[in-house]
């Protein structure tokens, strides 16, 4: 059986790929920080997976220690990682320039967006070398690839372009041990949309992306699915843009 290990799956983004998984067949490892509603809801909604399928783990993407007890619990757990889904990302909604943010902000940032991505490759990789297979995945961002400006994004936008050279030295780096990393950029889903399904998706017009609906939960783990899956081993170091061909950037120009 696969074990995915995924960060802040217990809602929005990463509850439908959490959800796919389970769905496929896989045993999952979910981090959350601090909402144990969540958790108790989808203990109730998932229990027919039993307990061999299903682990919670409580800590905080931004402590390097709380990401090394996540790798460590869950593979004494379930005694293998196959799949890192970086699903965390920290994110300040409050439209300010850099010189505006507060050295708390910017190192929130850099450590829950890049650092813990490092933490998390560094104790998942060498599990993965012996078992010579293994599917990371980390998130970016509408245009991360180009290193774009973002206005009011710095912080955020600066440590997802370095996630970007991150995840493709790690694809070159571990393409001989049957490891691929490979990152997922999401266009603007907001919202219940993060939680939704296309087929809802599809029932409400949304003028704002050029394909007519919004992006959601289902679109993303869908791609996710696709990359993880074991004949995906030559698509890697690739940076994969599901958006709609909404352009999230420019917005305030």
């Amino acid at each position: 059986m696969r074990h995915a290990l995924i960060t802040a799956g217990s809602k929005g983004l990463g509850k439908k790929v959490s959800e796919m998984l389970l769905e496929k067949g896989c045993s999952v490892s979910i981090n959350f920080r601090s909402d144990m509603d969540a958790v108790e809801k989808l203990k109730k909604d998932w229990g027919h997976y039993g307990e061999d399928r299903l682990h919670f783990f409580q800590g905080d993407v931004t402590k390097k220690n709380d990401m090394e007890r996540f790798v460590t619990e869950a593979v004494n757990k379930f005694g293998r990682i196959d799949y890192l889904i970086n699903n965390a990302g920290p994110y300040i909604f409050e439209r300010k320039k850099l010189a505006d943010y507060t050295e708390d902000e910017w190192y929130e940032m850099l450590e829950g967006n890049l650092s813990s991505v490092f933490h998390l490759f560094r104790h998942a990789i060498p599990i993965m070398r012996e078992q010579k297979f293994g599917r990371i995945v980390t998130y970016g961002f509408q245009g991360a690839e180009s290193s774009p400006g973002w206005i009011y994004r710095s912080a955020f936008a600066a440590s997802k372009v370095g996630l970007v050279s991150l995840t493709k030295t790690i694809s070159i780096e571990e393409a001989e041990n049957g490891i691929t990393a490979n990152m997922i950029c999401p266009g603007d889903i907001v919202g219940e949309m993060k939680e939704a399904d296309i087929a809802y998706s599809r029932g409400i017009a949304d003028v704002q992306t050029p394909v007519g609906r919004s992006g959601t939960g289902e679109d993303i783990a869908r791609a996710i699915m696709f990359l993880c899956d074991e004949n995906s081993d030559m698509i890697t170091g690739t940076v994969l843009e599901v958006t709609g061909g909404v352009d999230v950037i420019n917005r305030y120009r």
